[in-house]
């Protein structure tokens, strides 16, 4: 592990990277931060991204010490007082662990995602309009969870290294393939030439989930809460609905993925 290097001034220009995160958006400019040590722990065996820095809690630096054993020498760990390291950050980090993380290595592709999928018989998950950073950040972790191939986010979608997606998701937006870019219409297309039965996941789809032939490999559509998938998109795909009582209108995003992942993946 390199050694600590003690942070006892707010401004000290080392530890810009985790200046007011919560206010700042690195993604797209300069990388991402990653909190706390579940996410950490994700990213240290991340394929395509890699830590650049990280900035410990003092009091907390004992703890986590074996899992920054095997740091190259040339990634600085700073640690802070709890006093120094909040203003840093711009709120009180309960969590008192925070890396900065840049992509490293080729990334995944829509093609590389749904070939993927074909070799392994698992759903791709998609994303459509997914503006909310729990929601994404949900729907990464139940997908991971329920043995998803990747997961495909149309242009409009919030990116998922967004840092409470990130959080949300217990970093594993940073081990689970996906790719964020396109149109829901280009995304359809793809994976139906890739072999895809595409279902639309709404509160008013044809085929109830008890009903569905979950055998064959699925691309899951997902849209915003609340709006729902564009009309237009659902009439592309066969349309899947959860049965419910009928004086509730909907269900969670995430919470309706979980349920119809758990459903083809006890099928798988």
């Amino acid at each position: 592990m390199p050694e600590p290097i003690l942070i006892v001034d707010a401004e000290d220009p080392r530890i810009e990277p985790f200046r007011d995160v919560r206010e700042r958006d690195l993604v797209g400019r300069s990388g991402f931060i990653a909190e706390g040590t579940v996410v950490l722990d994700q990213l240290l065996q991340a394929e395509r991204f890699r830590p650049t820095a990280f900035l410990i809690l003092r009091n907390r630096l004992e703890g986590i010490r074996s899992r920054l054993a095997g740091l190259p020498a040339d990634i600085p760990v700073y640690v802070a007082e709890r006093a120094v390291f909040d203003r840093i950050a711009g709120f009180p980090v309960n969590r008192g662990v925070l890396a900065h993380g840049t992509a490293a290595g080729t990334p995944w592709s829509v093609a590389a995602i749904l070939a993927r999928a074909a070799a392994t018989g698992r759903p791709v998950v998609v994303g459509i309009e997914i503006a909310n950073h729990d929601n994404l950040g949900a729907i990464f972790r139940n997908a991971a969870a329920f043995g998803a191939a990747g997961i495909l986010l149309d242009e409009t979608s919030c990116h998922p290294l967004y840092r409470k997606a990130l959080r949300v998701s217990v970093g594993t937006a940073l081990t689970l393939p996906w790719y964020r870019g396109g149109t829901g219409e280009a995304i359809v297309a793809a994976c139906e030439a890739a072999g895809c039965r595409v279902l639309a996941l709404s509160p008013s789809g044809d085929t109830p989930l008890t009903r569905l032939d979950r055998t064959a490999p699925a691309a899951l559509l997902l849209g915003a809460e609340g709006r729902g998938l564009p009309a237009s998109l659902m009439a592309l795909c066969e349309t899947v609905r959860i049965e419910m009582q009928p004086e509730v209108d909907s269900l969670n995003v995430a919470t309706a993925a979980a349920i119809v992942l758990h459903a083809l993946y006890s099928a798988a």
